[in-house]
């Protein structure tokens, strides 16, 4: 099974550290780093302090992987056409800024709890009630969405390799097919189950 956006207990300072201000200085460190990123260049020092971060963490090197191959077959495409449209450089830029943030979110899903993360999401948006908007709600689609995370990282590895064990050759359309009918069964599964408990109203 997958172990992608799934909490890796420890008792590091990463682990420890609240996830309210875990998640504020994570998402202005994402917005911080895809405005600073200019050059290919400057992709080295900020991917040392991200592996930096995953050493202090002590994310085993398997796990750090496991994280980002999901998103290897889009920053291929990504860096393709960024090659073709605006050159090789710009191409660099564009999938470094993406794989540092993807990383970085990764390393929040592995050092923080789900129900704390769910916690400090709905205490963030407590005094956004008084216009109507109900935190509960928010909280738990976001959760959700990254539950949901291992679970399509789940069915592209099945699909994959049952076409493997067919000795079935590459193919986009054969992949994707079955993943989406797969994940649509999942969420029309978990929409019954959801309703079944009353959070459908």
């Amino acid at each position: 099974m997958t172990t992608l956006g799934l909490y890796h207990p420890a008792t590091t300072p990463l682990h420890r550290l609240p996830a309210g201000p875990k998640l504020v200085v994570t998402a202005a460190a994402i917005v911080a780093l895809t405005l600073w990123i200019d050059r290919p260049w400057q992709v080295l020092p900020v991917a040392a302090v991200v592996a930096g971060l995953y050493v202090l963490a002590r994310i085993p090197v398997r796990l750090a992987v496991v994280q980002l191959r999901p998103l290897l077959w889009m920053l291929a495409f990504i860096g393709v056409f960024q090659v073709v449209v605006a050159g090789w450089e710009r191409a660099v830029v564009v999938c470094g800024s993406l794989l540092l943030a993807v990383a970085l979110a990764a390393l929040v899903t592995l050092t923080t709890r789900v129900t704390d993360m769910l916690d400090a999401i709905i205490a963030g948006l407590g005094p956004l009630r008084r216009v109507g908007v109900n935190p509960e709600r928010i909280g738990l689609v976001l959760v959700m969405t990254i539950r949901c995370i291992p679970l399509l990282g789940e069915l592209v590895t099945q699909v994959s390799d049952a076409r493997k064990a067919r000795g079935l050759g590459f193919s986009l359309r054969a992949l994707v097919v079955p993943v989406v009918v797969g994940a649509l069964r999942s969420a029309d599964a978990m929409g019954e189950a959801l309703s079944a408990r009353g959070v459908d109203d």
